[in-house]
């Protein structure tokens, strides 16, 4: 197995940990899409892991959507031998073209992720669950209300 699809397999497998779903099932619908609004077969996830390098296109990225299906989270996939910070300008232009505030950069071992409001990509150890993410775009800090008293 390449480097490639054991990063995929990875990426795959801690997405699902952290909740985000590739299919419709009992607790929702799917929240993950390859491209907006194209829900995958579980043979095209299968396929990710085995043979997804032969894609023309290279890694596929991963967009994923909060509860009412919009554009939430850009994740841009690299291969295991590479730094996950070398997809950065490209899922950056990828999630402005979606309005997507959030940005992983994953090489199935090293994830970062990467509020565009604020600053650079910080190391993640786990990716967030759907709601986490939620809650972390409705925080918006005022530094005003941290002064100190004159």
């Amino acid at each position: 197995m390449t480097k490639e699809a054991q990063a995929r397999i990875k990426i795959n497998k801690l997405l699902e940990a952290a909740g985000w779903r590739f299919f419709d099932d009992a607790s929702g619908p799917a929240s993950i899409v390859l491209e907006p609004k194209i829900k995958l077969t579980q043979a095209q996830v299968d396929a990710m892991g085995r043979d997804f390098e032969s894609n023309s296109k290279g890694f596929i990225d991963f967009l994923l959507l909060d509860e009412q299906g919009f554009p939430l989270v850009v994740l841009e996939a690299k291969a295991e031998s590479k730094n996950p910070l070398a997809g950065k300008e490209q899922a950056r232009k990828y999630a402005r073209s979606q309005n997507c505030r959030f940005v992983i950069l994953s090489n199935g071992n090293l994830h970062y992720l990467w509020d565009l409001s604020h600053g650079n990509p910080h190391i993640i150890t786990a990716f967030p669950a759907q709601g986490s993410i939620k809650g972390f775009a409705k925080f918006q800090p005022d530094p005003a209300r941290h002064l100190p008293p004159e």
